[in-house]
């Protein structure tokens, strides 16, 4: 677990789904073992992966004991608050927020928007010089990040100013004091690279997910609040740059002022239309100043990732819209109230070069022997089967992970069984039509049902009650979810041992069919051979037993006589008196 950085996995969450791939603009996703984490070093933090894991198993860094250190620590901290808060908390008014937040330790509230107006104020006195160039802006970090890693072509074509909210941090160190601590609140993960890349201006970016548990620790509730006088934004409330969350905020405020004229404005929200948008301009000749406003989350900030508003998307940005003072047509050139320069550097993502034999290679492991087998479906998370073999090729994926291929080789595994079985085995929906069976089972049900099979292997759709006529189990099976087995089911003058399965309750049912006739006849054979041999037995013995019985007659009888023959005053005994006595 990669904690230090923003953005980390729980990685026994992970539910092996690809969705965060699926949805990461720039593929900073290893999966291993079919978990997938995030890469640091390919990512830009836009948070996407976080706001669309279902198992929530991608997270964001918390840094609530940091902060919680500071408001306990002797330095006064200040908030800067992201304008899009309106969306998160619609039903807080300004004071109350300010008044939770005070609540909660911090010396003062300040807006976040102070820094888009000196950022604006910036941005028009650059573009007045009039000069046909491409002019990129650096509000959103996600983008910048992003263009300073995969289009590194075009770094010199971003505004050399810091983002709004350093911007803001400056102006609040002016104000208050360089020892002062800065926290902000807001709905991006990216705010948190930049302050880990400036702790000299940023203490520590939180998120509104971290805002909610800290007021939530603190048992603070925002909506009951009373305000009081003291409760207001420092060192005063923002204007026009309140409209930098929602898509064209940023360009509606630098249009406002006096000097642009021929500028060109326009918006990008979403790095895969930022990139499709930019691909290749650095080498073509623009007629005139362009601004492009870039935005890494489509929609603007008001659905960054860690917004938790559910509402339509319209009616976070006519929030955001009406909180904010709309600029004055030709507004005069604010005066700067503090230096914000800074030059951006290329920060080029390694990304290796692969020769056609590797592609090759790899995409064998996974089925794919022709440009017909590549069919580019996307189920691994890759936008195209290449795609797939290169993060193969770079240790980012599996070949697990191909979906056709694992479906192709089940589906051959499956077709394999069901061919050497030597049994009848069926699969039948919910409708008791077939989806499946194979040979063996049309051969145990007569010449026609074996030719309807040759005609169409598998006898897809047909009606299995036509077929079997024990079809009275299937029903019974797929109605109580319980598997049924008879040892011998006799059919008229057929015997059938049959085993009937739930595959899928009460939806997909499964049955396994052996003709036991002969072996049946057999048996039976054999027990009246044995019965046979049982009853002579029987007789044999009767037989053994009665002659047994007059033998010891005659053995008792004779016994006798003998004794009474040694006796003195026994009279001895005729034969004829002893055939009598019998």
């Amino acid at each position: 677990m990669l904690k230090h950085y923003p953005i980390y996995t729980i990685e026994t969450e992970c539910q092996d789904c690809y969705r965060c791939l699926r949805h990461c603009p720039v593929k900073a996703i290893q999966v291993e073992n079919g978990r997938a984490t995030v890469v640091p070093e390919l990512c830009i933090a836009c948070g996407q992966c976080v706001a669309v894991c279902p198992a929530h198993a991608k997270q964001v860094r918390s840094d609530l004991f940091a902060v919680f250190k500071l408001l306990r620590s002797q330095r006064p901290a200040y908030v800067s608050l992201a304008p899009s808060w309106v969306a998160e908390f619609p039903d807080v008014s300004p004071q109350a927020m300010i008044a939770a937040l005070r609540k909660l330790g911090f010396s003062g509230v300040s807006e976040t928007a102070l820094g888009a107006q000196e950022v604006s104020a910036g941005v028009a006195k650059a573009l007045s010089q009039g000069a046909p160039r491409l002019m990129l802006s650096t509000a959103c970090p996600a983008a910048v990040d992003f263009i300073r890693g995969y289009m590194p072509e075009l770094v010199p074509n971003l505004t050399p100013l810091l983002s709004p909210l350093l911007s803001h941090c400056r102006m609040m160190r002016r104000a208050y004091g360089q020892h002062i601590g800065m926290v902000f609140f807001g709905p991006c993960v990216a705010k948190k690279t930049e302050a880990d890349n400036h702790p000299g201006l940023l203490d520590a970016a939180m998120t509104f997910t971290d805002l909610r548990a800290m007021l939530r620790q603190e048992n603070i509730h925002p909506e009951s609040l009373v305000p009081g006088p003291a409760d207001i934004f420092m060192p005063h409330a923002a204007k026009e740059g309140a409209l930098y969350p929602i898509e064209g905020g940023m360009t509606d405020t630098v249009k406002a002022y006096t000097g642009n004229a021929s500028v060109c404005f326009t918006t990008l929200s979403g790095i895969q239309t930022i990139q499709s948008a930019l691909e290749g301009i650095q080498n073509h000749v623009l007629p005139q100043p362009v601004f492009v406003e870039m935005l890494a989350c489509v929609g603007g900030c008001v659905r960054g990732p860690c917004i938790s508003s559910n509402r339509p998307r319209l009616l976070d940005q006519l929030d955001v819209f009406n909180r904010a003072v709309k600029p004055a047509p030709d507004e005069p050139l604010r005066t700067p109230v503090v230096p914000i320069n800074e030059r951006k550097n290329p920060a080029p993502v390694d990304l290796p070069v692969y020769s056609e034999d590797q592609y090759v290679r790899v995409l064998r492991l996974i089925g794919k022997f022709t440009p017909e087998d590549e069919i580019n479906c996307g189920g691994c998370g890759h936008e195209t089967c290449r795609g797939l073999a290169r993060a193969m090729l770079e240790g980012l994926a599996e070949p697990s992970m191909c979906i056709h291929f694992l479906r192709k080789r089940a589906t051959r595994k499956a077709n394999a069984l069901l061919r050497c079985i030597p049994a009848g085995v069926v699969i039948a929906d919910a409708r008791l039509h077939i989806i499946e069976c194979n040979e063996h089972f049309a051969r145990l049900f007569g010449e026609e049902i074996l030719t309807a099979y040759e005609a169409s292997p598998g006898m897809e759709g047909a009606a299995l009650e036509k077929i079997v006529p024990f079809i009275g189990l299937f029903r019974r099976a797929l109605e109580s979810e319980t598997d049924i087995h008879r040892d011998a089911l006799r059919q008229d003058d057929r015997v059938f041992s049959v085993t009937i399965f739930t595959i899928e309750p009460r939806s997909v049912i499964g049955g396994v069919i052996f003709d036991v006739t002969g072996s049946e006849l057999r048996r039976e054979e054999i027990a009246q051979r044995a019965r046979e041999i049982i009853r002579k037995n029987l007789e044999t013995v009767q037989e053994i037993a009665c002659r047994l019985g007059e033998n010891m007659a005659d053995t008792e009888i004779l016994l006798r006589s003998l004794s009474e023959g040694f006796s003195s005053a026994a009279k001895p005994i005729s034969g004829k008196e002893l055939r009598g006595r019998r």
